[in-house]
């Protein structure tokens, strides 16, 4: 690895720390900064999830004071390391071009049910006239799709988790951003110890992406506490129909 390339991977890594915190979804500019730079798809899929993982915590510390007091986020700690480990082993035992012809639904998806968030709340309700039950296994089936899927891949998981969770909180956004922060953080720990114990992880190129995806989170959490509700949503519609575009162009290309 040369210094044009360790230059790539710290730049991408500042991005992608700031992206997560935001609107999630800096995975697509770490992920294909390590193929950039020679590794093989999955030692860089791998890689990418365990660099990215400071960046995730430093997004915890800065939205801290939105998140919610009490053990109600307790109760989500074990559907999210569940659902996290099937994930990352669904990784490393099965081929991943099926997985990734869906991923670009999936993604498409969730920033649809974003963007569309007050209509599907006429329809299935709003989560204040839900019961406490109804609402319980909704927020558990959001985070319990959404850990599996970041186990797998990870790009784009803050869009799925705000999206989802949006709809079966009642929550500001940036309440919903800092639990999605939180829950990433969870899923970003899990994936670090599945993959550093069984994944073929590239520790030179996670010591260049680390450091930089802390800065950048960080710095990206305390933007969001910053802006507007609408403005966040905007940008995380917009971040979300770029990736799954995206992803899709790459899966069909």
């Amino acid at each position: 690895m040369d210094l044009s390339d360790a230059a790539l991977l710290l730049t991408a890594g500042l991005a992608a720390g700031t992206v997560n915190a935001v609107a999630g979804g800096g995975s697509l500019i770490t992920f294909p900064a390590m193929i950039a730079v020679g590794l093989p798809p999955v030692p860089a899929n791998v890689s990418n999830s365990v660099a990215v993982f400071p960046g995730y915590v430093a997004s915890v510390a800065g939205s801290r004071t939105d998140l919610p007091r009490g053990r109600a986020l307790a109760t989500l700690v074990p559907t999210t390391i569940v659902g996290t480990i099937a994930g990352a082993l669904l990784l490393l035992a099965t081929p991943a071009r099926a997985f990734e012809l869906v991923v670009p639904f999936l993604v498409l998806g969730a920033t649809a049910v974003l963007a569309f968030q007050d209509p599907l709340r006429r329809l299935v309700g709003h989560p204040r006239d839900l019961s406490p039950r109804r609402r319980t296994v909704g927020v558990q089936a959001m985070v319990a799709v959404g850990a599996v899927y970041g186990g797998y891949f990870g790009a784009a998981l803050g869009v799925m988790l705000v999206a989802g969770l949006a709809l079966v909180l009642d929550a500001t956004l940036a309440r919903v951003s800092a639990i999605k922060n939180l829950l990433s953080a969870l899923v970003g720990l899990t994936t670090l110890v599945v993959f550093a114990l069984f994944g073929p992880v590239n520790w030179a190129a996670v010591a260049l992406v680390a450091p930089a995806t802390l800065v950048g989170g960080y710095a990206g959490a305390r933007l969001v506490r910053r802006l507007p509700s609408v403005v966040l949503k905007t940008l995380i519609v917009a971040f979300g129909t770029v990736i799954g575009l995206y992803l899709l162009w790459r899966a069909v290309g």
